[in-house]
């Protein structure tokens, strides 16, 4: 990444229910920043509009954007949808030009990536990756989704990971519940998502007794995805973060199933640590700061 110092950039979390929109600068440093209700297309893209000319002129132009966007996206740059959405739940914004609509307003250079690839890649530059070679970044929260960054780039192969959608072996005191993926029924997300627990349970995590078995099931089946992870991507560090994270009590449980699930065949003193499993350093920010840092390497490409 390489830009003056005194250049500022603009970045776009684009969320289900809020656009989170900010301008930031080359160190990571978020200098002015609001908050936008997701609603259809248009009136949404018009807010954003609204508080780019605001900011840049109290702020200077900014010299590229960078937008983290929900999925699932067309990040192929050879495809002709490349910077759209794909088919989605959400109304209105299926097959939705993101990127496009961006370039045809400002005229600058627009990194695009998804929310989570951008949130591993915000936590390697500036957070609880910094100085290692690889990360993995999972949020539980509405949804599960993950993002790896290697050598400060997200890994992006045919398309971009949905990591949500595996499928585990099931907590034998979790058989009744069928999930609730309107797709695969008992996947990752299906089960372990923040609507899983609520639907499962009739509350919230965090609304759950201390010695309620729906620990146990969340530590688990979190554990199995940190274990796959480490079976398959071997990243140096797994930063779990998303609403479902706030509950520090959780950090300790997926520590352990983690090692159940890996069986003593991996024997890399790093995975012992309690620093191999944690929070994101940079906290909510990493969104939003994952869109800086997506254009700044739009500003150098």
């Amino acid at each position: 990444m390489i830009a003056e110092s005194n250049t500022v950039f603009g970045a776009i979390e684009a969320g289900g229910t809020k656009f989170v929109c900010a301008i930031g600068d080359a160190n990571g440093r978020i200098l002015l920043e609001t908050r936008l209700d997701t609603r259809d297309p248009a009136t949404t893209f018009a807010d954003v509009f609204n508080f780019f000319r605001s900011a840049q002129v109290r702020l200077g132009p900014v010299r590229s954007l960078g937008l983290a966007s929900f999925g699932p996206l067309d990040l192929d740059p050879l495809s002709a949808r490349h910077g759209h959405t794909l088919k989605t739940p959400k109304p209105g914004w299926s097959n939705f030009d993101l990127r496009g609509i961006l370039v045809r307003e400002f005229a600058k250079p627009v990194g695009f990536n998804t929310d989570v690839n951008a949130a591993a890649l915000a936590e390697a530059l500036w957070g609880s990756g910094v100085g290692l070679p690889s990360i993995a970044y999972v949020t539980v929260g509405t949804g599960i989704g993950a993002g790896v960054v290697y050598e400060d780039a997200p890994m992006v192969g045919l398309t971009h990971a949905e990591i949500g959608h595996i499928h585990l072996r099931r907590h034998p005191l979790d058989r009744d519940f069928a999930g609730n993926c309107p797709f695969h029924g008992d996947c990752l997300e299906g089960l372990a998502s923040g609507p899983a627990i609520q639907q499962r349970t009739g509350r919230s995590l965090l609304d759950a007794a201390p010695d309620d078995a729906i620990w146990d099931i969340e530590a688990d089946y979190l554990g199995q995805l940190c274990a796959q992870l480490v079976a398959t991507l071997a990243p140096h560090r797994i930063v779990l973060g998303g609403g479902v994270m706030q509950q520090d009590r959780l950090f300790p449980l997926i520590r352990a199933r983690m090692q159940h699930w890996l069986g003593g065949y991996w024997q890399q003193a790093e995975l012992y640590a309690d620093s191999y499993i944690c929070a994101p350093a940079l906290g909510t920010q990493a969104g939003v700061k994952g869109a800086l840092a997506l254009a700044i390497d739009a500003a150098g490409a």
